[in-house]
């Protein structure tokens, strides 16, 4: 059973919409796409993202749930169980691990530091860190863009599923420790030369923040973007294994079958500042409009996070940044997150107006992970065109087979 409600601000109530814009060409691959206002958006359509939820229950995630701030106007849909034992139904207020969508409040955290003069993008990391790094010619750009040519170590820690789990589901490491994991493999490209996922380069990030403020990189969340935006849901508790109020377990599949593992209590401390923050749909939703607004750094760093790298034909990565291209026409921006069982997706629109956050309590299932990000198109494009025209402007899915952690490794 599907739950939804459709609301201004507080106030819960039925709301009628119609499809305000029709779908544009695609762009060349690599481009961005032409941006559109939330105003001229097409109306999110409710009942394409309850079939997406309704889709992610049939492939195996125990329950997915989806908010939609649409400019002063609330969609709330939710399916399923937060808890398999006890029954409770999940709900769009549920605090649940983001994984890397933490990648992105940490490259805010970076790109507020470089508004204050303390950071600049394109200088060595090695003259922050000394020595930390086997090649001087890795900048601070390079890591916050994926092509520092780290090496990510969650290839290995996480080659099989639930065994690489519970080895390190109450393991406590130091940043250095998970360098130290990645260093014992050489580069993957020369720096700046591609991009390629690395959670390493996060984990660097971390260690950047830490030296340069002398602050935890709790602290600096708290203290940057948590307390600011009034996030009450969004936490960062490393290394402490519990999340703190009603919350959605999460659910990992073994590779080969059998039984799913409650993943809910970890550490997180293999991921840290690339992907431990713990989070609800509405918080996610604030942050991402705040930063598309301009309001967590300067209109100059802002620009410099959206200078993108391709991914593939309708993506592109900026500085902790996604941006991916959407069958209407319409660019979004936002992260992915990949933590043991959750798949978070969360975006905005270029003004922030619009901002859609996706949750299904599992991970390491490649359909639920390509089902949930088709609420990026119910949430902007609105309902499906029908006509001849319209369906040859929409490419043919793939499924999405790399999550953001062990990123070399396909998933069924």
């Amino acid at each position: 059973m599907v739950s939804g409600t459709v609301g201004m601000g507080t106030a819960l109530g039925a709301v009628l919409v119609s499809l305000l814009a029709a779908p544009a060409q695609a762009a060349p691959a690599g481009t961005e796409q032409a941006s559109v206002a939330a105003g001229e958006l097409a109306a999110p359509d409710d009942a394409g993202l309850r079939e997406v939820l309704l889709t992610a229950l049939a492939q195996g995630a125990p329950g997915a749930m989806v908010r939609v701030d649409d400019n002063g106007t609330v969609h709330r849909l939710s399916a399923g169980d937060a808890d398999r034992v006890t029954g409770r139904a999940l709900t769009t207020s549920d605090l649940f691990r983001v994984g890397s969508v933490s990648k992105t409040f940490t490259a805010v955290v970076l790109l507020q530091l470089v508004d204050e003069g303390k950071l600049k993008l394109d200088t060595s990391v090695n003259s922050y860190l000394p020595g930390l790094l086997p090649d001087d010619r890795i900048t601070v750009r390079h890591l916050m863009s994926h092509r520092s040519g780290l090496y990510d170590y969650t290839n290995d820690m996480f080659a099989q599923t639930v065994p690489g789990f519970e080895a390190v589901r109450n393991k406590v490491f130091s940043y250095q420790d998970l360098v130290n994991l990645s260093l014992a493999k050489p580069l993957t490209n020369a720096p700046g030369a591609a991009y390629s996922y690395s959670n390493t380069n996060f984990v660097v990030a971390g260690m950047l923040i830490e030296k340069l403020t002398g602050q935890s990189v709790a602290a600096e969340y708290q203290q940057r973007i948590f307390t600011p935006l009034n996030l009450t849901s969004t936490s960062y508790v490393h290394p402490n294994t519990a999340i703190a109020g009603r919350h959605a377990n999460g659910y990992l599949p073994p590779d080969e079958g059998g039984a799913l593992v409650d993943s809910t209590e970890q550490t997180v401390s293999w991921a840290q500042s690339a992907g431990a923050i713990i989070s609800s749909t509405l918080d996610l939703n604030t942050f991402f409009s705040a930063l598309l607004a301009g309001q967590l750094t300067s209109a100059a760093q802002l620009a410099q996070m959206q200078q993108w790298t391709p991914v593939n034909s309708t993506q592109g990565y900026g500085l902790g940044l996604r941006r991916r291209d959407l069958s209407c026409g319409v660019s979004v921006y936002g992260h992915t997150g990949t933590v043991q069982g959750y798949y978070t997706y969360a975006f905005t629109s270029k003004d922030g107006k619009r901002s859609v956050t996706a949750l299904a309590n599992t991970s390491n299932n490649a359909n639920v992970l390509t089902t949930m990000g088709r609420t990026l198109e119910s949430a902007f494009c609105g309902k499906p065109q029908t006509t001849a025209a319209a369906r040859s402007t929409v490419a043919v899915e793939q499924v999405e087979r790399y999550e953001d952690i062990a990123p070399d490794i396909a998933r069924d």
